[in-house]
């Protein structure tokens, strides 16, 4: 005996049909973008070079964008997709290197980069994903402190040599001022002796 629905037309979707859609939807749904950054906060002093480090994963090739938000504002440092060439600002021409992996590396940085560093990876128009690292950069105290050092070092070797120059004019002086008393009473007794001569 035959099944009673085997034979009969199925009403709305086939079952095949509808499995082809589930399937479909879910592909899709993993074609999305995923962003991961491994180091969400930096610690950096002058003169660095410091990575923004970013690791992203999609189906497609996506378009990267970073940005820099601080207290002076916004500011877009480089644009790029993978395997072109990167669009990089003119606040960071020749300070900015890129990386296929979406990171990418600042040269010498200064306080003015302390901020916010927004990455932006965009598949397609409505497939994108964002992240962001603070970056902190301070001042290196102690070559400040060396700086100040070596200034006092100088300054007291150059009192040591003036203190020197000083006692050595002083000393100088000195030997002058008895010679001179020294022939001053030679010929003062010299006189002296001729008057006693003469009388």
């Amino acid at each position: 005996m035959r099944p009673p629905w085997c034979g009969r037309r199925t009403r709305g979707i086939p079952l095949g049909l509808f499995t082809l859609w589930v399937a479909t939807a879910r592909c899709l749904q993993s074609q999305g973008v995923s962003l991961h950054i491994p180091q969400p906060a930096i610690n950096a002093t002058v003169q660095d070079d410091i990575l923004l480090s970013v690791d992203y994963s999609c189906h497609g090739v996506p378009t990267i964008e970073w940005k820099y938000t601080s207290i002076w504002g916004v500011q877009k440092i480089v644009e790029w997709k993978a395997g072109t060439p990167a669009n990089v600002s003119q606040s960071h021409r020749d300070r900015v290197c890129t990386f296929d992996n979406g990171s990418i590396q600042l040269f010498s940085v200064g306080v003015r980069d302390s901020g916010y560093y927004v990455i932006t990876v965009t598949e397609h128009p409505g497939s994108s994903q964002s992240g962001t690292i603070v970056l902190h950069v301070s001042e290196i105290l102690y070559e400040d402190l060396h700086f100040v050092a070596v200034f006092f070092t100088l300054l007291a070797a150059v009192a040591v040599v003036l203190i020197s120059l000083m006692w050595v004019c002083n000393q100088c002086a000195y030997k002058f001022q008895r010679r001179r008393r020294y022939e001053l009473k030679e010929s003062t007794t010299e006189e002296i002796e001729m008057k006693d001569i003469e009388c």
